[in-house]
């Protein structure tokens, strides 16, 4: 009797009409209508393509069919999906019109609905096919004894045609499988644009037949071979992403001068040239006035823009200084003989004479801000990226483009590597609602870009510093810009946490693996849960202007576990909110076991650091915030008179700059506590 009533039970509830807050889409689609019923899945679930589709559809309804599968341990019968109109009696059936091709435009809408007997996606692309096939498995739902998914209307479109995430590959290097795993994951949130950085002052990475001497004296051996990279262009073509590589130049060239210093701006006898073994800016930057410059150039632009099946060229372009040319006679003389007045126009001159080298190629120059003069080509595309740190509007530069013809991407308030609020990326939108533009000004902005540039990070910790948080901002490129709920797009996001494991995605295994080294292999949970309210500092605070950390220096401390969005932290800030509007027994209870927690937490990683020294370095952080949790559980629960000069002192030296390189996330509550 029992029995019967728990399965009547989950019949009941996976019957019943879901509401959307309980669904957890990313990013949210523009038009979405829930129904009454369910679509229960069974061992005998099929999918069946119509139309006239790429390849990759193939190759991504048998994954999508894997990864079902791998949730739901229910050994589906379809194995793969391997042509059009296979199985006409399928349960799944995607209609789609045509090939889609892969870059800026292109059609990625899709309609998506689901009854109770029969699931189809239209689509007229594969590309809005595969976005289809992403939204179906997000909808995924489970009632205890079987899955399901919700009877649903969608349909879906995305607001910008731009949505990527740049990786630097240059300043520590990326192997194939990291690329890849990201690829799957950006795919997964329908995002469509890698941007590859892979040239930069401490290494250059990709191989130039031609020059070999690139990869073997500026590489330490690690680099792209171009099979790898055709067979990753190959892979992200398969997921609907296009891949825009970047040699960053004129500046940040160190790597490539140190093999061809005669191209170099600086004067005969100088220091040499040499790959950057620390962060920051260098003076390093090439000779505009020199022909040999864009014979090299040329040279290698014929060996990588056929390697890539876009057509875009990121040539860099920022944060040259200048000080080489300013001290250069022979570059002096040419400026004065061309009438080039400033470091800037002589820079237009060098960019204006990659413009044909790259058109050879069908090949479309784009590059950081800087390039944006009166007399650069409107054919290019600006980059954005700077912002209050640079002294300079925020996102200014992509409101100038707009206005000047150009189009262009924004990727200030995007920059993931500063270790910000997700908060602060989400809310950040493209087209912001402050400012007055004409649609055809709007319609130069293309969208944005995630960057995540790696001096801080190695194929142990990136995805953690990438993910989930890249999410947030595929959902701002995505929907609607009234999706903007930060308490949904939290509860949202912590489910798509786990869920990107699935495509390979490493950020919560790995930092298990920080812990443990840290730990000396004994116990984590308390270095765990110290991770979840410590955060490491921010706004490239951590690296002092790049001199800390040098690009061989090991990035497995206690910073390195820790993320830029404490997960304890969030859940105790809205607790100490909710406890101070309504001073319940239930609420108090909440703040007060964090405390009881954090405590206990301090004293068992005291105990550990006897044989565990790189936990040393955080203990004084602990030991503080310990004493402060005690004063505050006393004056909480027992009515205690707290001395304020005391806890003002311990805070104090709580929000002082530390050797472990962390912040403590909840330091701002436990002020609103005193």
């Amino acid at each position: 009797m029992k029995y019967s009533i728990i399965v009547l039970l989950a019949v009941f509830v996976s019957n019943a009409q879901m509401k959307k807050e309980q669904l957890d889409l990313m990013p949210w689609p523009q038009n979405i209508n829930l129904t009454a019923g369910t679509y229960t899945l069974t061992k005998k679930f099929r999918v069946n393509i119509t139309g006239n589709p790429d390849s990759r559809l193939f190759k991504g309804a048998t994954n999508f069919l894997r990864r079902l599968d791998g949730r739901t341990g229910l050994f589906l019968e379809q194995a793969y999906v391997t042509k059009v109109n296979e199985f006409p009696a399928a349960e799944l059936q995607i209609n789609c019109e045509r090939k889609g091709k892969v870059g800026l435009n292109e059609d990625e809408s899709y309609q998506l609905s689901i009854v109770s007997d029969k699931i189809t996606i239209n689509a007229t692309t594969d590309l809005g096919a595969l976005h289809g096939l992403e939204t179906l498995l997000q909808l995924m739902q489970n009632n205890g004894t079987s899955f399901y998914f919700p009877a649903v209307e969608v349909t879906d479109s995305p607001r910008f045609t731009w949505r990527g995430l740049m990786i630097d590959a240059a300043r520590h290097f990326q192997p194939v499988d990291v690329i890849k795993r990201n690829l799957s994951a950006m795919a997964s949130m329908k995002m469509n644009v890698f941007h590859w950085h892979l040239a930069d002052d401490q290494g250059w990475r990709i191989e130039i037949k031609k020059h070999p001497k690139l990869t073997e004296f500026a590489s330490d051996g690690d680099y792209y071979t171009q099979e790898e990279i055709k067979n990753i262009v190959k892979y992200a073509d398969e997921r609907g992403i296009m891949v825009v590589p970047e040699i960053d130049i004129p500046g940040h060239a160190s790597a490539l001068l140190s093999v061809y210093p005669e191209i170099g701006s600086k004067k005969s006898g100088s220091i040499p040239y040499a790959v950057g073994r620390r962060s920051g800016i260098y003076d390093s930057a090439l000779d505009p006035t020199n022909p040999k410059t864009y014979q090299l150039l040329g040279e290698i632009f014929d060996e990588v823009c056929p390697l890539f099946t876009s057509n875009y060229f990121h040539i860099g372009g920022d944060e040259n200084n200048g000080k080489e040319w300013n001290v250069n006679p022979v570059i002096q003389e040419f400026k004065n003989k061309n009438k080039i007045a400033n470091n800037h126009e002589l820079q237009t001159y060098f960019n204006m004479r990659l413009i044909p080298m790259l058109k050879k190629h069908n090949k479309r120059l784009m590059g950081w801000e800087e390039i944006m003069t009166k007399e650069m080509s409107k054919d290019a595309i600006i980059h954005a990226w700077r912002g209050g740190n640079e002294g300079v509007t925020p996102g200014g530069a992509l409101i100038t483009a707009a206005k000047n013809g150009y189009n262009t991407v924004l990727s200030n308030g995007y920059y993931i590597d500063l270790m910000l609020s997700v908060d602060g990326h989400y809310l950040n939108d493209p087209l912001p609602k402050d400012i007055i533009l004409s649609p055809e000004e709007k319609s130069r902005i293309l969208g944005g870009e995630a960057a995540m540039w790696s001096e801080l990070v190695t194929p142990l910790n990136i995805d953690s510093r990438i993910w989930p948080r890249t999410a947030a901002i595929a959902e701002r490129l995505w929907s609607n810009d009234t999706i903007t709920d930060l308490k949904s797009m939290h509860k949202r996001l912590k489910v798509i946490s786990s869920r990107l494991e699935e495509v390979g995605i490493t950020h919560i295994r790995n930092k298990e693996v920080i812990l443990r080294n840290i730990a000396n292999y004994q116990n984590t949970e308390a270095l765990n849960d110290f991770t979840n309210i410590c955060e490491p500092l921010k706004n490239y605070k951590r690296n002092g202007g790049g001199k800390k950390y040098m690009m061989y220096s090991p990035l497995t401390l206690f910073a390195d576990a820790c993320s830029a969005d404490a997960s304890d932290a969030y859940d105790f800030n809205k607790a100490v909110n909710q406890y101070l509007e309504n001073k319940t027994a239930d609420n108090q209870k909440i703040v007060t076991d964090y405390l009881k927690k954090w405590i206990k937490m301090n004293s068992d990683l005291n105990v550990l650091s006897a044989k565990a020294p790189l936990i040393q370095p955080v203990l004084i952080l602990s030991n503080d915030l310990s004493s402060v949790s005690k004063l505050l559980l006393s004056a909480i629960t027992e009515k205690k008179t707290v001395n304020k000069t005391v806890l003002n002192d311990l805070f104090e030296k709580i929000n002082k700059r530390n050797s472990a390189d962390i912040e403590l996330a909840v330091y701002d509550s436990l002020k609103k506590l005193i």
